[in-house]
């Protein structure tokens, strides 16, 4: 079940750079994208991304000598399920908790408050739309 599943930093490191790389990337293409400058070893990103292959987050295909992976969930869902998790096991399941908590963030910008303002009233026509 994807809610249970757990991704470490380095994980998601590697999902973000395979969304962004798009297709079925191979280790080398995902290392050279994810840690530019060596920060990780290949083996290292070669060991992580078989850990995704056992997750059911990352399919492989062996072409030659070479394996590509391509993503089994899109970043959407994943995103989706860490977020149902969060609101759930921190928040109780309360969506105006989660909003209470950013709106009262220290670091918080007039900027953001007017985005956030924004993206209430148009959520807030779309689903009076909905109900007409």
């Amino acid at each position: 079940m994807l809610n249970d599943i757990k991704l470490t930093p380095v994980e998601c490191e590697i999902m973000e750079a395979i969304w962004k790389l798009g297709g079925a990337p191979s280790i080398r293409e995902v290392l050279g994208h994810a840690f530019p400058n060596g920060e990780k070893a290949y083996t290292t990103v070669q060991t992580v991304m078989n850990i995704l292959v056992k997750k059911g987050l990352l399919e492989s295909n062996k072409v030659g000598l070479v394996n590509f992976y391509s993503p089994a969930k899109s970043r959407d869902e994943m995103v989706r399920a860490e977020m149902t998790q969060i609101v759930s096991r921190v928040f109780h399941g309360s969506i105006p908790a989660v909003a209470n908590y950013l709106i009262n963030s220290e670091d918080i910008k007039i900027g953001e408050i007017q985005a956030i303002k924004k993206l209430l009233d148009e959520k807030e026509s779309e689903l009076k739309g909905k109900k007409s």
